[in-house]
């Protein structure tokens, strides 16, 4: 079970990285001005989103329905950390859709509006950290 719930971690941090860096590189992006400086937040977004963080959420889920299913892990606090990783995968395909947006140039969000999307999942993960350790109920 410790090797599952180490590669849950893993995956956990590796997902959250991406969470925490593509909404960053979204600001950035809403605001460049040059046609050269577009085009590299494009592939610096698409490689993020792919290459980190689809791979990290897939495992992260993978190994923890391991946990929860293999395990058998319950309590009050698995169902409110199950909304919590629900309200996470949306806030990830929102991201998706928000990166097709950004490649097709048919972004429409400011660059404060992004500064203010980053900072959901930040209290996503303050949420799931203290359900998954104090276990409130």
């Amino acid at each position: 079970m410790l090797w599952i719930k180490a590669l849950h971690i893993i995956f956990v941090v590796t997902w959250f990285a991406g969470l925490f860096y593509l909404p960053r590189l979204f600001v950035y992006h809403a605001m460049a001005e040059d046609a050269p400086g577009r085009e590299r937040f494009k592939v610096m977004e698409r490689k993020l989103y792919w290459g980190i963080m689809a791979p990290g959420a897939v495992l992260t889920i993978v190994f923890g329905a391991w946990l929860w299913l293999g395990y058998g892990i319950t309590g009050g606090w698995l169902h409110a950390k199950l909304v919590v990783v629900a309200l996470l995968v949306a806030y990830h395909l929102y991201s998706g859709k928000l990166l097709a947006d950004f490649a097709h140039d048919r972004n429409t969000k400011s660059h404060i509006w992004y500064r203010w999307f980053n900072e959901v999942p930040t209290v996503l993960l303050v949420a799931a950290v203290i359900l998954t350790v104090v276990k409130p109920f």
